[in-house]
């Protein structure tokens, strides 16, 4: 079998409307892949930069699979989210991107979103907190439905990742 292994970090994030952030992750793969070793999910620590608003986490990525095939390349899924001073969490974004299908190092920034509402929830969420967000967060990387929601930009997450790749040419993929 074809083997992918990625090393790396998701070193941090910038351009939220306030710091205090962590970072939900996990890493989405088609039928074919098999997980052989590595956590395909976790979460980073909450980060208050004192100065900029680079939030640093230096989380480390290691995983490997094996597959037969190309369909169901991972993805990298993200979510971004602001922990106020009294401990409760806000989501502040969605993200994702695929893995470089080309072996070696790569410094990759993903763009985040975050679902709108309706001008009730916008109000209720300056005020109070909280906010819209998605029942189902497959949709982030699957699906025409994500087309349909009304969101807004939010910040760049910031990942660096290394791609070895082993046995793909057997399967007539040139690296």
């Amino acid at each position: 079998m074809a083997e992918l292994h990625i090393i790396g970090q998701i070193v941090g994030a910038s351009g939220f409307p306030q710091n205090s952030l962590f970072c939900k992750w996990g890493v989405h793969t088609g039928g074919a892949w098999r997980l052989l070793s590595g956590l395909k999910e976790g979460q980073t620590q909450v980060d208050i930069p004192q100065t900029g608003d680079m939030a640093y986490w230096s989380h480390p990525i290691d995983v490997h699979y094996a597959t037969k095939g190309l369909q169901g390349w991972p993805k990298l899924h993200l979510q971004v989210w602001h922990q106020d001073s009294f401990g409760r969490c806000q989501l502040y974004g969605y993200g994702y991107c695929h893995v470089p299908s080309s072996p070696g190092h790569h410094r990759i920034s993903c763009a985040t979103w975050r679902p709108l509402g309706s001008w009730q929830e916008q109000l209720s969420q300056m005020f109070v907190g909280g906010g819209p967000q998605l029942r189902s967060p497959d949709l982030v990387y699957s699906g025409a439905d994500r087309y349909r929601l009304q969101t807004e930009a939010m910040g760049t997450v910031e990942l660096e990742l290394g791609i070895i790749m082993r046995h793909f040419d057997k399967y007539g993929v040139e690296s």
